[in-house]
């Protein structure tokens, strides 16, 4: 069985991230890519948040750049999905999709949140194409626009009151005659004056053409059916975290997000760290994962040299 220095699960902004420390620090660091190669990222169109891209840059071409800088520096990226873990002592066990077992001396694990969605066949054909998860991401398309947001607790509260600063009008779809979020996040949509809450709804189909988007089919409980016309439509029903192939060993919070330490990386596993999405219920933007990502490098870097004398 092969025995590595360090495993890296996970392709998106923050494995890749940490490959390029961890091979720049001669680590010899194997990423496993994963379900997605790239991530979530290469899912969704133009990012014009991401620094150093003036112009705006695609997800997938966004990815296999940090993902090409990470084979310049020698990172080992592999096809495979770590499907389970034993990390009761290192090395640590890792069995992977094809039933391949590796042994490693630590780990990043960096696979990332997947978004809730509602199970439509068109919200799969327009993700990417008007159907989006994150407003922070995509909002700044559809400004001076109608849009809607799925959701009724503080997520889609929050981005409905972000889309509210940016577009004409924000639908909210309600399944409930109440939100389920914080009073606080309640009271300010309820005193936005372009948010409509649209109370006992429940999203039927996303329609659409070639260029994306065009509008949602609503069904009301009392049967009723209401089209809304929109470009954007935006899902806030939560995410979840890809963890399970470390439990029970590594701790999660009620949500399944990793736990790292104050100020780091670390888990409650010895020489296994956390970064990206998985770790992140707040932020969940490619720029952190990648910052994280810096940083499980370096806390491994720093574990390895002191104690494993690596």
């Amino acid at each position: 069985m092969e025995t590595l220095k360090c495993v890296i699960a996970g392709s998106g902004p923050a494995g890749y991230t940490a490959a390029i420390y961890a091979a720049r620090a001669n680590l010899q660091p194997v990423l496993y890519e994963g379900v997605l190669r790239g991530g979530q990222l290469t899912t969704t169109t133009e990012i014009e948040n991401f620094p150093g891209y003036h112009q705006g840059v695609q997800g997938a071409q966004l990815m296999e750049d940090i993902r090409k800088q990470a084979l310049r520096f020698g990172a080992d990226l592999r096809t495979g999905i770590v499907t389970q873990t034993n990390l009761e002592a290192p090395p640590y066990r890792i069995r992977l999709d094809n039933g391949t077992e590796v042994m490693t001396q630590a780990l990043i694990i960096a696979t990332g949140a997947s978004a809730r969605y509602l199970g439509l066949e068109s919200e799969q054909r327009f993700k990417g194409m008007g159907v989006s998860a994150c407003a922070t991401c995509d909002g700044f398309f559809y400004r001076g626009k109608n849009v809607a947001v799925v959701g009724g607790g503080d997520t889609a509260c929050e981005e409905a009151i972000y889309l509210s600063a940016l577009c004409r009008k924000v639908y909210m779809i309600v399944r409930r005659n109440v939100l389920r979020a914080s009073q606080v996040m309640q009271d300010r949509v309820l005193n936005t004056p372009n948010i409509e809450i649209l109370w006992e709804h429940q999203t039927a189909e996303i329609l659409g053409d070639d260029s994306g988007v065009t509008g949602a089919r609503l069904v009301h409980k009392s049967g009723r059916e209401k089209v809304i016309d929109v470009p954007g439509f935006f899902l806030a029903i939560g995410h979840h975290p890809n963890s399970e192939p470390f439990l029970p060993w590594v701790q999660v919070n009620p949500d399944g997000y990793i736990i790292t330490q104050p100020k780091s990386t670390e888990t409650n596993v010895r020489g296994v760290f956390a970064a990206g999405d998985v770790q992140d219920p707040k932020y969940r933007q490619a720029v952190t994962a990648a910052g994280s990502g810096c940083m499980a490098a370096m806390d491994l870097e720093r574990y390895l040299s002191m104690q494993c004398g690596l």
